[in-house]
């Protein structure tokens, strides 16, 4: 199911990130039917080609956590449509651990890849994006917006995720371009899987059952859809979305409202 009318996004560039898998992957899906015009980055070469081969879309592999490969990306993009309408960057990763345990490498990988990549990553596309007014979407995570015990690393990334996302939805406010993070729960993704099989001690149904415990729902408790994450997303970029810029918009199942 897709919630949008036809020919939302008609000849809108977006460039989306981590897109061979997750999040990205499905974005990607969402947006292609409804007219964009995709650049699609990741850094697993083969499923990305496949991605962008399935959805005629462009492909551009790059490491994010490397401000170089960040620019050639964004002057690929340029090169290619000759315009940027929509940023969505949905790549990061998971880091977990009693914070006494944390090594220099475990903060230096996550905040590379959560936190750097999506500052130059907005930061490069600031001025192709003020020539079209467009948007930027930051997926964060609920995780960002409370703390998680065991995770400060990967807080501390998403906290600074949705706090830069504020400061640059003010400094870009009067060039017509929006700045918005989407900050999802949980969601079952090849991330999550990892999660499980990395942290689960060998019982990843185990580790699935203890985040669930978290939720108000109860037994009838779930993980988000990769697919549900991407609607709000591409809404979030959507010129039916002109009003919102500046948001940490949750979508957690009401996982954080009692906080």
């Amino acid at each position: 199911m897709n919630p949008f009318a036809p020919g939302l996004f008609a000849d809108r560039v977006v460039l989306v990130t981590g897109a061979a898998g997750g999040v990205g992957g499905a974005l990607a899906e969402v947006l292609a039917p409804l007219g964009a015009r995709l650049v699609l980055t990741d850094r697993d070469v083969p499923a990305l080609h496949e991605r962008a081969s399935a959805l005629g879309a462009t492909a551009c592999a790059a490491d994010l956590s490397k401000v170089a490969q960040i620019e050639r990306l964004i002057a690929h993009t340029l090169q290619t449509h000759g315009r940027l309408d929509g940023l969505a960057h949905c790549a990061g990763i998971w880091v977990e651990g009693p914070s006494e345990e944390a090594t220099e490498a475990d903060w230096q990988r996550c905040m590379d890849v959560n936190l750097k990549a999506t500052f130059f990553l907005n930061s490069r596309a600031i001025p192709a994006l003020k020539a079209t007014r467009g948007a930027i979407v930051n997926i964060s995570s609920d995780a960002g917006v409370v703390g998680n015990a065991g995770a400060a690393i990967y807080c501390a990334s998403k906290g600074g995720v949705g706090v830069m996302t504020k400061a640059l939805a003010r400094e870009l406010a009067a060039h017509g371009v929006r700045v918005n993070a989407l900050c999802p729960s949980d969601i079952f993704s090849p991330m999550l899987q990892f999660q499980a099989e990395r942290y689960g001690a060998g019982d990843p149904q185990a580790y699935f059952q203890r985040l669930l415990e978290h939720y108000p729902q109860g037994a009838q408790a779930r993980f988000l859809r990769p697919e549900e994450v991407a609607w709000h997303a591409a809404w979030l970029l959507s010129p039916a979305c002109e009003g919102v810029t500046g948001s940490n918009a949750l979508l957690d199942f009401g996982l954080t409202a009692g906080y």
